[in-house]
């Protein structure tokens, strides 16, 4: 039988609590792609998981990861439109830190001409939820302010992009000199250090007092609670996740003043139910030119270092694992 190494998570616990074992090479199945992974990209909710907090919990013992590129290896039946040697990157179910990763076919695309394994290992679950979560979601239209919490992390990053081809005018809040710079780098017309609660105003004066038209909140506690005071009528905050431990409550009464929508960003739940989404979204972002920036480059054996560098926010953009 033939082997790969493949990181595992046995019991629920931290990044360094897993395992890099030795595990057989998974056969596609129906529908199905194998794929010899180049590169696989670092998630926030990769940590939730090994932990046992995110909402997905597969049975132990299971290899984390939802973001990869390689070149197709094998094809199980009733796959079209891909061949062997193609590059690829893909999303699967879980499964990425490992040699090699066996995804449903219509999770799974050709790279983008030009592209490297790196960048598009970090493409398949941020940008496909940013594009979600912008256009089907929002319906952001070209000539709004879009406000972009944590804007250097590989969603922000991703919504900053995304909404700059839309048309949109962006602010993009992050913590440090150089993750602004890193904000306006990627197309931010405006940037603000979020430590200073005066951001709301800072909001409040570039869009002449009306507030922005849709924000993109990953975070959560402290930040959606005061993006609520510079939200402008009408406007649609997103939720996309809680990267800032606690889960918001609502002030319902603001929503009614302003007549504002709370909208939810569950990509994976709608994609689950609507798989042909994937494509039209895949096409759209080659459309955009949109292109990741990986901030740090790790080696699979790295996996954990990586990880714990990720949860305490010292990556620019995102880290991907090189395979």
């Amino acid at each position: 039988m033939e082997t790969m190494k493949a990181w595992q998570v046995r019991a629920w616990g931290e990044p360094e609590d897993m395992t890099l074992a030795s595990a057989p090479v998974p056969e596609p199945g129906a529908g199905e792609v194998r794929i010899a992974n180049r590169a696989a990209a670092l998630n926030f909710f990769d940590i939730l998981q090994i932990q046992g907090k995110y909402q997905v919990k597969p049975p132990f013992p299971f290899t984390p990861g939802a973001e990869v590129s390689g070149v197709v290896e094998a094809l199980g039946p009733d796959v079209a439109g891909l061949a062997v040697g193609d590059r690829v990157l893909a999303a699967p179910m879980g499964g990425a830190f490992a040699e090699r990763t066996v995804a449903p076919a219509y999770r799974v695309f050709r790279m983008p001409h030009g592209m490297e394994f790196p960048e598009a290992a970090a493409m398949p679950v941020v940008y496909h939820t940013s594009y979600f979560a912008l256009t089907h979601r929002a319906a952001l239209r070209s000539g709004e302010w879009l406000l972009v919490h944590a804007g250097a992390s590989g969603v922000g990053m991703a919504a900053i992009q995304i909404g700059k081809a839309l048309g949109a005018r962006i602010i993009s809040t992050a913590g440090s000199e150089s993750k602004l710079e890193f904000c306006r780098s990627q197309g931010a017309d405006y940037t603000i250090d979020y430590r200073d609660e005066s951001w709301v105003d800072r909001v409040k004066e570039l869009t002449g007092g009306r507030g922005a038209d849709v924000i993109c909140d990953p975070v959560g506690a402290g930040v959606f609670d005061l993006s609520m005071k510079c939200i402008a009528p009408e406007g649609r905050l997103l939720v996309v996740g809680f990267a800032g431990g606690r889960i918001p409550v609502i002030q319902a009464n603001r929503v009614l003043l302003k007549d504002i929508s709370i909208i939810g960003v569950h990509w994976g739940a709608y994609v689950h139910d609507h798989p042909e989404y994937l494509g039209e979204s895949q096409k759209a972002l080659d459309s955009m030119r949109v292109r990741p920036v990986v901030g740090r480059r790790y080696r699979l054996d790295e996996a954990p270092a990586a990880l714990r560098d990720l949860a305490e926010r010292k990556i620019l953009g995102k880290a991907v694992l090189m395979v």
